[in-house]
């Protein structure tokens, strides 16, 4: 059947391989992908008109992370590191153009019909992704609008690549309209890239930023000493005492971080207590502000990883908001509940003394929204996959054999102390040194048990003892450093640390998994 004979007038049916004239395969990749730029605007538009939507991406970004096996989310942090959230998201997307333009092609030379319910699933796999998970649930409709948007665009490009008027006199010519084909797929990015930006510029009004914005840090109660002189201002590469929030590492399961209202905001105490008890941030911000310098570790972090941190964090105590909700003698564990619905629990033996806060401040600011504005869980000598609860709204007292938190039945111990651990800051595995006197320097914690010694030996000489940072607390990392005499050649340079109850780190390497990584630091180096 001729193209040329088809009325003007009628609409034009599913074209299938039988025609005489079929539209390049790039005319259907082009359509297909601009179709899924359109379904990202579409649904970040979409989010923008309610605080807790989330853009369809987002809320699949989220389910993979809740049930990709444990062994796969450790290898994201190996190979990205704090961007492994970011590698997720755009993972996803190339992964939705290439399958937008196979439904494209489909739809162009085949069916639109088909390439349009292809462009569907990608709408019900959003819908199911935000309306399930061990967490609460987000709005559906940005997924059915995302979807809808994308198969809309796609019926429009079929409608332009096979127009009611015959496209051409010869079926060896391409049609005229593929100059509109062109213009109309570069209006249509244009129109996608606007939706977006204006759904977040919606999403601004409820950006906890604003929240954050307006919000002034009460000056503590007990406020610390000013700290002694940083040594790292002398010995280049040498982590500073403090990490400033820009740098402080983040580790999570949330794809972006929680929009929290303060005005709905709370914090409720409950499970095995005496009386339940609730806080505005008003209420936590007008008690007895404390100020605690305190190591915090993600227990994915390698030997010698970046997933440490010390800061000087702001907030009220645990222990005396849980005195006020009365914790039951037979309760044994503490579950903090994140408005993202992740959880971390912890031995009820824990309250024994340690400056364990419910922090709102971190560095001298208001706490950041990357960090858990308004509100988390600082638990000095504890992992913080059981302990460090961002955006924090509930704690929860209750017993291990009764609730789990979220890494525990991802295999991981339910118990997290942090392990004795030291790091070579300076030099760098694989560099390569003028021969003479060089630093060798690094960092050291033990949260709660402290520092007594650093040791360090190159190659198979005799250890040499470090010289020590002031020990500003028990539940800091202390910073080392040692001068060496470098001579020509390649050379490996160890580590090891002794904790202040005169435990010494083990030489034996162990993973990550299920507890936390072993073993001493070890970089090699090459000198002139």
């Amino acid at each position: 059947m001729a193209v040329s004979t088809l009325d003007r007038d009628q609409p034009i049916p599913a074209i299938d391989a039988t025609e005489s004239w079929l539209a390049p395969r790039w005319w259907g990749a082009l359509a297909g992908m601009t179709a899924v730029l359109a379904a990202l605007g579409a649904g970040q538009l979409a989010a923008g008109f309610q605080s807790d939507a989330k853009h369809p991406v987002v809320s699949v970004g989220d389910r993979v992370i809740d049930h990709v096996p444990a062994a796969i989310k450790r290898f994201g942090i190996d190979l990205f590191g704090t961007s492994d959230k970011t590698a997720l998201i755009i993972g996803t997307i190339i992964i939705m153009c290439l399958l937008g333009a196979a439904a494209g092609v489909i739809a162009l030379r085949r069916s639109v019909y088909l390439g349009m319910g292809i462009v569907a699933v990608f709408g019900v796999v959003g819908v199911l992704a935000a309306t399930t998970g061990d967490g609460p649930t987000d709005p559906w409709y940005p997924s059915v609008f995302a979807a809808a948007a994308g198969a809309g665009v796609l019926w429009i490009f079929h409608r332009w690549s096979y127009p009611p008027a015959p496209p051409a006199e010869s079926i060896d010519e391409p049609p005229p309209d593929r100059r509109r084909f062109l213009m109309g797929a570069a209006a249509i990015s244009a129109g996608a890239v606007v939706a977006g930006l204006a759904g977040s510029g919606l999403r601004s009004r409820f950006a906890a930023e604003l929240q954050r914005a307006g919000v002034r840090l009460p000056t503590p109660s007990v406020a610390l000493p000013p700290l002694p002189i940083d040594p790292a201002a002398e010995i280049p590469g040498l982590s500073t005492f403090i990490i400033p929030n820009d740098r402080f590492y983040r580790i999570d399961t949330a794809i972006i971080p929680p929009s929290v209202t303060l005005a709905d905001w709370t914090l409720t105490i409950d499970g095995m207590v005496d009386r339940p008890v609730t806080f505005t941030y008003d209420d936590l911000s007008k008690r007895k502000l404390i100020e605690v310098d305190v190591t915090i570790s993600c227990v994915s972090n390698e030997v010698g990883g970046e997933l440490v941190g010390n800061a000087r964090w702001t907030g009220v105590r645990l222990d005396e908001l849980l005195e006020l909700a009365g914790m039951s003698p037979n309760a044994d564990q503490i579950v903090g509940h994140s408005v993202d619905g992740w959880t971390g629990g912890f031995p009820t033996s824990i309250i024994d003394g340690r400056d364990a806060i419910v922090a709102i401040g971190m560095n001298g600011e208001v706490l950041p929204v990357e960090h858990g504005f308004p509100a988390r869980l600082i638990v000095p000598g504890l992992y913080g996959y059981v302990s460090a609860t961002k955006w924090i709204k509930r704690i929860e007292i209750t017993r291990f054999d009764q609730v789990e938190g979220y890494w525990i039945p991802r295999g991981w111990s339910a118990l997290g102390p942090i392990k004795t651990q030291s790091r070579i800051d300076t030099p760098g595995s694989g560099g390569r040194l003028t021969a003479g006197t060089v630093p060798i320097a690094g960092v050291a914690w033990a949260p709660t048990r402290g520092i007594s010694k650093v040791e360090v030996q190159v190659d198979d000489g005799p250890w040499m003892v470090a010289t020590l940072g002031s020990e500003v607390s028990s539940s800091t990392w202390r910073q080392w450093w040692v001068s060496w005499t470098a001579t020509p050649g390649a050379h490996t340079i160890h580590v090891r640390a002794t904790d202040g109850d005169g435990q010494t780190q083990t030489p034996n390497l162990a993973d990550v998994a299920p507890n936390g990584a072993t073993g001493w630091h070890t970089v090699g180096v090459d000198v002139a």
